[in-house]
């Protein structure tokens, strides 16, 4: 048989490539990238997840066409509906709200069941996802949750697989590793290999504010967890496999540094990771901007980057985020959720039919599309009015925008005060900014609302 050709998508679990990150502020180290972005599914998580449905094969607590359920941030999720596919099991994810759509979608996509739950409770809560995935395991015949935050062969996949790797590749010449922590699997995974090895190189943790573990590291204390939105690593409470004596030293890291990390390494050195890779990214560069010394680091690059293409690399998403600011003075075209002339006007014409302007609020997800005759804002096209008059009208989507728009339209400047939008979008009016003679674009309520949700923070 042809060694060239691999009998199946699981037989492309691991092996990843290093390469050399050259195009970085590293000081006086050289960084080397650990390219777990290039497993099947995508992310670190396919050996683990190949791991952990093995052994539950072994101890016979998974049987032929049984269930896996798994609580996961996603990318677990998505290794676990790889092997599904392949091996014939049923899969249920629960899954946290504040997680990618593409993550969900590519779950949904390989036939797994997704439940989406709240985010903003704690363990112990009965919506918590790992109580209730658990919940869902206990009511449901032939199930396993797989439970990756407590099971043994989670950090054994990096103990026998991802460590050695990283130690041939690098020739057993690695200073330090700089990665982030989840579960616990890859810390504790790694800290046991390294162990054994002639010259244990540094365990480096990048943890994002908001995460208990960074302070855990420092103090020995447990504090009260806060909110991220960097996804698939800190932790409200200790994962029971992480064996946080393993690290040595702990970088805390803000949502905003990270996602400006991750778009930063697609920019500069053309890799595209999610943004628990911008998290150890930025961690990595702080790491090395430190020494005095040079060093030979390893980071880990855990996923792809195209399961945030709606979120860390969509410029509106980071712009209601507060991330970026499209108007450096901060006044009222600050507020634009999609400023006109910049790269991609959603708007219709008076002419087009209904039926293309719903085609456009779908796909660019927007409730309200402004309507333009040249370069002129002649009207505004928003949800109600589409639903009123298709409605009871089995023609209706034919029919022009002109025939259903709002012209209760008024013009403001951009350096108007706050006071004189609001005023405006209570008497109903739609507010057309323009800078000069220049139409910038629209600002809804919900633009203001992003706003003061931003201002507020």
């Amino acid at each position: 048989m042809n060694e060239a050709i691999h009998h199946d998508a699981l037989s492309l679990i691991g092996n990843t490539p290093i390469v050399e990150l050259t195009q970085l502020g590293t000081g006086p180290c050289r960084l080397f990238a650990k390219m777990e972005l290039m497993n099947p599914g995508g992310s670190i998580k396919d050996r683990v997840a190949l791991a952990m449905v093995e052994g539950a094969e072994r101890d016979g607590r998974l049987a032929p066409g049984g269930t896996i359920v798994e609580a996961t941030s996603g990318n677990t999720g998505v290794g676990l509906a790889l092997i599904a596919v392949i091996k014939g099991y049923r899969l249920i994810i629960v899954i946290p709200d504040k997680m990618s759509q593409e993550k969900i979608q590519h779950l949904r996509a390989c036939g797994a069941e997704v439940i989406v739950t709240r985010s903003d409770v704690e363990p112990g809560h009965p919506l918590h996802y790992t109580d209730l995935a658990a919940d869902i395991a206990e009511r449901t015949e032939g199930a396993v949750y797989i439970r990756q935050h407590g099971n043994p062969d989670n950090p054994r996949a990096h103990e026998e697989g991802t460590g050695p790797e990283i130690w041939s590749q690098m020739e057993g010449d690695v200073d330090a590793i700089v990665f982030g922590v989840g579960t616990g699997g890859t810390l504790t995974g790694l800290g046991k290999f390294f162990e054994t090895v002639d010259r244990k190189p540094e365990i480096v943790m990048a943890d994002p504010v908001g995460s208990i573990l960074a302070d855990y590291v420092r103090t020995g204390e447990l504090t009260e967890a806060g909110a991220w939105l960097v996804e698939g690593i800190g932790e409200d409470e200790i994962p029971p496999i992480a064996d946080m004596s393993y690290v040595d030293s702990a970088i805390t890291v803000s949502d905003k540094e990270s996602f400006d990390a991750a778009r930063m390494l697609v920019q500069r050195e053309g890799i595209l990771g999610g943004s628990s890779t911008g998290t150890a990214i930025a961690a990595a560069l702080r790491y090395c901007e430190m020494q005095v010394e040079p060093k030979r680091v390893v980071v880990m690059i855990p996923d792809r980057g195209d399961k945030y293409l709606s979120k860390m690399y969509n410029d509106y998403w980071m712009a209601d985020q507060g991330f970026i600011r499209r108007s450096p003075e901060g006044n009222l075209c600050d507020l634009i959720a999609r400023p006109h002339g910049e790269g991609e006007d959603v708007v219709v014409s008076p002419e087009d039919s209904l039926l293309t302007a719903y085609g456009r609020m779908k796909l660019y997800n927007v409730s309200q599309l402004p309507v333009m005759a040249r370069d002129d804002v002649v009207g505004v096209l928003d949800e109600q009015d589409l639903l009123f008059a298709v409605y009871g009208d089995r023609s209706g989507f034919e029919k022009p925008v002109r025939t259903a728009m709002s012209a209760r339209l008024k013009t403001l400047a951009c350096d108007a005060p706050l006071d004189d939008l609001v005023s405006l979008l209570k008497e109903g009016y739609v507010a057309l900014i323009v800078q000069g003679s220049t139409y910038r674009g629209l600002v809804t309520r919900v633009d203001l609302l992003n706003f003061l949700r931003r201002r507020s923070r």
